[in-house]
């Protein structure tokens, strides 16, 4: 609360006040003046454009910026848009190998601060949204700028920095040398296309390139200033690995405590802006009545996509392999079934994306439950901020049932829901929707969105939908066997990023906007208490009732169908 605060007192003042006034002063922001949601939301949107810009000219200028040890060239203004997009929007969908397209300076300036406004932007969301519903007969929500600068100086530098010095002590890498060649213990061969004198690939009679075999007898080890991404990528809910690999590299997530620290710092923001929403509203069951829903549901997911997975693989049972050994396909040994399923879990959960596993390689229905936890729109947990507002749209549409189910005038905390809040509740689960199945449709009836598939069928439906999905819902993880990394891929998924991320906030912003000014009614007896059992019973079925309507035509094609051709041996 102090830190969401202006006037706020904390520890931190003596070290960060002072830059924080400089900060305002440089942004020439009146720190003491608040702002309605027209001027707090477009102030967001302004701030977001111009790093999404700035971020955009890092990625195509980074062969002439320094840092770059390795001479990598320009990104491709496609995936630089995507890419820039991606980590403005806190999505950080990667369409690209991070440790061979992206320069130090890239992945430090252009990605890394990136990690810290978007996440920053999601809490000041959430903070104006609960201001809207704790204030009565008032008009401002508080001051963009200032959120801004306080949740970046006095919440996510500080517990980053020690969160990024612990992971340092557990073995990931901090450091600005070059990439290292070592000489493999066991060298091998691979088949290549034959090239001429002038780099062009040889053809044969048949038309298709000659292969001949390549040697293999070293490799190239990644380096470079990864525990700091590292540790505002899950406390922040970015998600986007400073690897390919992701938290699955030995660099990135190299200690069961690693691993096990990180999973914990992805709900860690998240879950305490339900606390915030309680003290803010003087309801501290209320808060907790949200934080249980959450909680709830992230538990079944667990148990779900853990059972889904520990069963195994129908196909590799006739095999011989054994029931007890699961489906470690995509699965790192060292980190195993438990731990791999409750990482996408939690990683979906959270709008986070970052992933120990290859969510493409899980059973049918253990890959369902990752997508469903991000077609739900985000909101167990979820991203820092995002999650929050994201839920508060549900709690407004299930106190809005309450009422017609009882029949009586909506209420939610002593203010009257009317048409307006549920237009504009209802408007940003219609963004969510229109986007994801929008997207998918077109790319499952196009050559550009064909041609991306690593797998047909049903599976390669999930590919997509799951794709879309997680540009939509802002989080980043995907089913890998789709190769996005197109014109047509790139763009589109940028702007499914743009909507899931903005055009939601907006109708969002004008709840907060149209509930502040409303007055505070005394509770009565027939007014429905926003805590308890019965409360959390109704959210909970609000959730589930939407998502499935939403959303298990799309399950029911993809990995529902899958799951059953499965069982007698069909693959894709």
């Amino acid at each position: 609360m102090r830190v969401l605060d202006a006037d706020g007192k904390t520890w931190l003042d003596p070290v960060f006040r002072p830059l924080e006034r400089f900060s305002y002063r440089v942004m020439g922001v009146n720190s003491g003046k608040e702002q309605d949601w027209k001027q707090y939301t477009l102030a967001m949107l302004l701030f977001s454009l111009v790093s999404c810009l700035f971020t955009y000219a890092i990625l195509r200028l980074q062969h002439l910026l320094p840092l770059n040890p390795q001479g990598l060239g320009p990104v491709s203004p496609d995936l630089a848009f995507n890419t820039a997009v991606s980590f403005t929007s806190n999505t950080n969908w990667q369409s690209y190998s991070g440790e061979s397209t992206m320069s130090y300076l890239s992945q430090m300036v252009g990605l890394v601060i990136h990690n810290f406004s978007s996440a920053a932007v999601g809490i000041a969301m959430a903070a104006a949204l609960v201001r809207g519903i704790a204030r009565h007969s008032s008009k401002t929500l508080g001051n963009f700028w200032v959120d801004l600068v306080r949740t970046t100086y006095y919440l996510l530098l500080p517990i980053c920095l020690v969160f990024a010095v612990f992971l340092v002590s557990q073995g990931i890498i901090q450091n600005f040398k070059p990439y290292t060649k070592v000489k493999l213990v066991e060298p091998y061969k691979i088949s290549v296309e034959k090239k001429n004198d002038k780099g062009e690939t040889v053809p044969g009679a048949d038309g298709k390139p000659v292969m001949e075999e390549e040697n293999v007898d070293e490799q190239l080890i990644v380096q470079g200033p990864m525990a700091s991404q590292v540790a505002i990528k899950m406390l922040g809910t970015n998600g986007g690995g400073y690897a390919n690999a992701n938290a699955a590299h030995p660099f990135e997530n190299p200690t069961p405590l690693s691993n096990f620290l990180q999973m914990l710092s992805i709900f860690s923001i998240g879950s305490g802006l339900t606390y915030y929403l309680g003290r803010m509203t003087r309801n501290q069951t209320h808060g907790w009545s949200v934080w249980t829903a959450m909680m709830v549901l992230f538990l079944v997911g667990v148990l779900a996509c853990w059972w889904a997975e520990a069963a195994g693989n129908p196909i590799h049972q006739e095999l011989g392999i054994a029931v007890a050994d699961g489906n470690m396909e995509g699965k790192e040994v060292r980190f195993g079934i438990f731990n791999s399923t409750l990482f996408a879990t939690i990683t979906t959960d959270a709008s986070c994306g970052a992933v120990n596993s290859m969510h493409d390689s899980f059973t049918p229905l253990g890959g369902l439950v990752p997508l469903f936890n991000i077609q739900l729109g985000e909101i167990i947990f979820g991203g820092v901020g995002a999650g929050l507002y994201g839920m508060l749209v549900f709690v407004v549409l299930a106190v809005f049932i309450a009422g017609l189910m009882v029949g009586r005038t909506p209420e939610y905390l002593g203010k009257k829901i009317q048409a307006y809040e549920v237009r504009m509740a209802m408007l940003s689960l219609l963004v969510l929707c229109l986007s994801i199945l929008g997207f998918s449709a077109w790319a499952a009836v196009s050559k550009w969105g064909l041609a991306g598939l690593n797998n047909s069928g049903p599976h390669g439906l999930s590919e997509m939908l799951y794709a879309f999905s997680s540009a939509t819902g802002n989080n980043g993880s995907a089913f890998g066997g789709l190769t996005a990394n197109t014109p047509w891929y790139n763009t589109t998924l940028g702007v499914a990023m743009l909507l899931g991320r903005f055009l939601m906030i907006v109708p969002v912003m004008a709840l907060a906007g149209s509930l502040v000014q409303k007055k505070v009614a005394p509770a009565s007896r027939g007014t429905f208490p926003v805590s308890g059992g019965t409360f959390i019973i109704l959210l909970l079925g609000t959730v589930l009732l939407i998502g499935a309507l939403n959303f298990l035509p799309s399950l029911a094609l993809g990995p529902i169908v899958e799951h059953f051709l499965a069982l007698p041996g069909k693959l894709f």
